[in-house]
Formats: C-alpha cells, sequence, structure tokens
C-alpha cells in the first residue's frame, strides 16, 4: 500500500489537548519516518553496479530533509546583531606580496575550483553554460584555462584546475576537455550529487524507480553541496596528501574571479595577531543591482550568510536597503582543506536549507532542497569577509551583462577581463535589454557590431530594437520600440542622454 500524503497525518488522532508545537514535531518525525521508508524502497530497484552510489546520494538527501523539517524559514529579526569589529576586511588592508619565490610558494599550496552546474538554457544555449562564448570567440572555460595557464608559466608552478560539474554538465564537460590536451593545466572534475525531486503536496520523491534514466526526476541541489561532494570524490583527501592547504571556489560564469595573491598571502600568512582564517568569504559594496543579494550578519553568536529567502516579509525592504546592509556575498570563497575535511567527516557542516518550487513540464508542482556554499562560514573557525573591489564580480547571468563583457568596456589580457584604464570612472553601467534579447543566438542577431560604452552610465532597451555598426552610446540612453514598430539605430550614430521612442523621433534627455 503507497504511503499516505503527509499533509493528511494526524487527520484522525491528534489530540484536543496537545499543543500544536508538539503536533508539528510528531508530524515532521512521521514525515521523515515515511521517507526513509520510500527511499529505502527506491534501494531495493537499484542496478547493482550502481547500489553503494545510490546509498551514498540518498544518505546524504536523506539529512538534507531532515534538515529541511527542523528549520525554521526565516530568521528571527531581533537576534540579528551588529558585525563585530574585524568581521569584514578591508582589501587594502591585506598588504600585497612582491618576491616571486613567495609567490610561488603559497600558489604550490592553492587549488582552484569552478562552479561548472548550470547549463545556459536561461539564456537560450544548449549544454554547459561554460562554453557560451564571452569574448573573441573564447568561453567561460576557455579564458579560465587560459588565466591558471598564465599563472603557472609565471610563476613555475602547477596550479590546479578542479570542475565541479552535475549530471546535467558532465558528459559534455569531458568532451570539451579533450581540446586542452596541450595546455599545461591539471584539470579535475568531480560531480556534485544528484538528489530525487519532491512532490509538492506529499513531500516524496517523484523518482519510482533507480533503474532508469527520467533526468526530469533528480536535479543537483546548490552549489552548498560542494564540500560533502567533492569529499566523496576522493580529491579532497587527494590535495591534502600532496601538501595542498587552500582552496578558491567560484562561478565558473563570473569573470572577476582570478586567483588573487593579496588574499592567498593574507589566508596563509595571516598578521601577528591572528590565527589563519578557516574561510574567508569575498563581499563588495552593493549598488542598485545587487539589492537581493546575500549579505553577513552575526546571529547567535556566529557569522552567518542571510539570503533574501530567510527574510521575513515585513523586513525584506530593510534588507535591501544598500545603508543598512551595505555589502553582499560575491560567492568567491577561500577554504582550508584541512577544515574543509573535519566539518565534514565530523558532520559539522551547517547550511541553511533553500526550498527553490518548479512547476515541470508534466504538470506537476516539486520542490527542490538546496544550499549555497556561502552558508558554510558558520561551521569554519575564524572566518572573515574581505571587501574586495567590484572589479572582482563579474557575472553572466543575463545578456545585458555579456553586453558589458564585449564592449570596450572592458580590456582582456591572457583571459583576465579588467575595466578599461579610457573609463573616466570605476563603476559600470547599469544595463537592461528587454525579451527581444534574452536568448543568445537573438541578442547576437540584434546587433551589428558591439556599441561602444566606455562613456554609457546606463542603457534601457525595449521592444523591437536593432543596432548598426560602430554606434556610441553615452550617458542615459532609453530606447523603446513600442508594440508594432521597429526601430533601427543607424550606423555610426552617437547617442549621448537620448531617448528613442517608437515612432523614430530622438529627444534631449
Amino acid at each position: 500500500m503507497p504511503p499516505q500524503p503527509v499533509h493528511r497525518l494526524h487527520s484522525l488522532d491528534h489530540k484536543p489537548d496537545e499543543s500544536s508545537e508538539e503536533w508539528k514535531t510528531s508530524t515532521k518525525s512521521e514525515a521523515l519516518s515515511i521517507m526513509e521508508g520510500e527511499l529505502a524502497s527506491l534501494l531495493n530497484t537499484s542496478p547493482d553496479a550502481k547500489l553503494d552510489h545510490y546509498k551514498m546520494e540518498l544518505s546524504g538527501f536523506r539529512n538534507l530533509f531532515a534538515r529541511f523539517l527542523r528549520a525554521k524559514p526565516t530568521v528571527d529579526w531581533s537576534k540579528i546583531e551588529p558585525l563585530p569589529e574585524g568581521a569584514i576586511r578591508p582589501y587594502k588592508s591585506l598588504g600585497t606580496v612582491s618576491a616571486k619565490d613567495i609567490i610561488a610558494a603559497q600558489l604550490r599550496k592553492l587549488v582552484v575550483v569552478k562552479l561548472n552546474g548550470g547549463l545556459g538554457t536561461s539564456m537560450g544555449c544548449k549544454g554547459p553554460k561554460s562554453v557560451i562564448s564571452v569574448r573573441n570567440d573564447l568561453t567561460f572555460l576557455d579564458l579560465t584555462m587560459q588565466q591558471i595557464q598564465t599563472l603557472n608559466k609565471t610563476y613555475g608552478v602547477d596550479v590546479p584546475l578542479v570542475l565541479m560539474n552535475s549530471f546535467n554538465t558532465n558528459e559534455d564537460t569531458s568532451k570539451v576537455l579533450k581540446k586542452y590536451s596541450n595546455v599545461k593545466v591539471s584539470v579535475h572534475t568531480f560531480s556534485q550529487s544528484q538528489y530525487p525531486r519532491i512532490n509538492r503536496e506529499t513531500l516524496l520523491p517523484i523518482v519510482k524507480s533507480l533503474d532508469g534514466d527520467d533526468n526530469e526526476c533528480w536535479y543537483p541541489p546548490g552549489h552548498g553541496n560542494f564540500y560533502e561532494a567533492f569529499h566523496n570524490s576522493g580529491l579532497l583527501d587527494k590535495f591534502i596528501a600532496d601538501g595542498k592547504e587552500y582552496c578558491f571556489l567560484s562561478n565558473i560564469d563570473n569573470m572577476g574571479a582570478t586567483v588573487d595573491l593579496s588574499i592567498l598571502n593574507f589566508v596563509l600568512n595571516p598578521q601577528a595577531e591572528q590565527e589563519a582564517p578557516e574561510f574567508l568569504m569575498e563581499v563588495t559594496d552593493k549598488t542598485r543591482a545587487d539589492v537581493k543579494g546575500g549579505t553577513l550578519i552575526q546571529y547567535e553568536g556566529r557569522l552567518m550568510l542571510l539570503e533574501i529567502a530567510q527574510v521575513p516579509k515585513d523586513y525584506v525592504d530593510e534588507f535591501k536597503s544598500i545603508s543598512k546592509f551595505r555589502i553582499f556575498n560575491t560567492n568567491n570563497l577561500w577554504a582550508k582543506l584541512s577544515a574543509m575535511k573535519r566539518v565534514v567527516t565530523e558532520n559539522k557542516l551547517e547550511m541553511e536549507v533553500i526550498v527553490n518550487p518548479k512547476h515541470l513540464d508534466r504538470g506537476l508542482d516539486v520542490i527542490q532542497l538546496e544550499t549555497a556554499a556561502g552558508a558554510a562560514i558558520k561551521s569554519f573557525r575564524g572566518a572573515v569577509g574581505v571587501n574586495v573591489p567590484r572589479s572582482r564580480f563579474l557575472p553572466v547571468k543575463k545578456t545585458s551583462d555579456l553586453l558589458l563583457l564585449m564592449s570596450n568596456l572592458y580590456d582582456i589580457d591572457n583571459g583576465s577581463l579588467t575595466l578599461s584604464h579610457q573609463r573616466s570612472f570605476p563603476t559600470t553601467p547599469l544595463v537592461k535589454l528587454g525579451s527581444s534579447f534574452d536568448k543568445v543566438k537573438d541578442y547576437l542577431g540584434r546587433f551589428n557590431g558591439i556599441p561602444d560604452l566606455l562613456e554609457l552610465d546606463h542603457l534601457t532597451v525595449s521592444g523591437d530594437v536593432w543596432f548598426g555598426k560602430d554606434v556610441s552610446l553615452k550617458g542615459t540612453v532609453i530606447i523603446i520600440a513600442n508594440h508594432g514598430d521597429r526601430i533601427d539605430i543607424p550606423p555610426g550614430s552617437i547617442l549621448e542622454n537620448k531617448i528613442v521612442s517608437g515612432n523614430l523621433r530622438i529627444l534631449e534627455h
């Protein structure tokens, strides 16, 4: 007989004198028991060759589900305390190292890890996001390989590159890596976990057998899964045995996340009065574009990453305030390998569970239980934040981000993108491209050449808009084609503080 839906539990035997909290606890306990029974049944369907693999995966999922049942969905806003002194260090206070032999010795203790589990589907691309062309026909992966190879050549070292794939990107990434056979970079890959999606109504897995290939029943549980998956892959022990001490973890689509020698020196060679931090999070100042980004707070005596999903509804505006919460997490993280092994093996890893609702093509509403890598900060000793320049946060989530990186705003050198010295101020423009530009193919088709953006402050484009060659955009430019209208920006146009409306008139802003 199939298990009854969790939301019906206790509908008959709930005693009137039982407190609501006791009832909730009892219900959650039974929900966990039913889930454990369902997972045991699933294991019985596993092919023998994959039984050990599925045992480990479903054990990790069971623990995540148990944390989900225990967790409070939001923080107690009254318990948020001011950050202690020294919790966030200014980047300029770190100092620099110039001696090449010292830098080389420090680099020999480093492992670079890139999160490579994402697909390019939101930008209309097939396969891993890391193979989207960013600049000069070079992909995220090309640029990353170039960066590491340059570092290795410059200092005579062999900094390894590790890619954390998901079951969505593993096969395609393996094929792509073959083209780098002549590149002098040691590349290692491993896959993060594959957890079953949960029916939103019953809180039970939608997969009914492990002897199949229905990928829609599964999901990768967020980048917070890195620590356990890295440990389970055997790579963590390998690198510790090789004498590596720290890893630098970042998103592969963040073109600002290069190896920073000042931060590396800080974690390996802290100032006299401090112990080496086991965990370091790079944060940077919020702008209007970042108000939803996670921030660091002091909560119940520890540093904690606060995400917008954990904020009570009444305090969301306060959370978005640039004056109160001035910094946000870039997801550039540095962690001590031996500490990572300790928190994983001793089961001391604490990360808030993110509930991600999805509507599947088959018409089913499901939830995915995920965690964020930065949330692990509370599990490590001496954890700190470093307020880094904005240049270390150049993610590409939309085609508007891609436009900035493809333009003359950025110079490229050995895989690294830096803001052009010809730009007179260090901030990047705010760019909003309409839905006609959402997919990379459509976006590229609408630009006959990438415009000159060196003096741009703000760009908004909406509707059926096409750009000719050698266009320059300066100041604030707003281009809006009304429904049924088409706007063509002629080749060689210079738009400075202009509004271009649907009737093709160009007006002073």
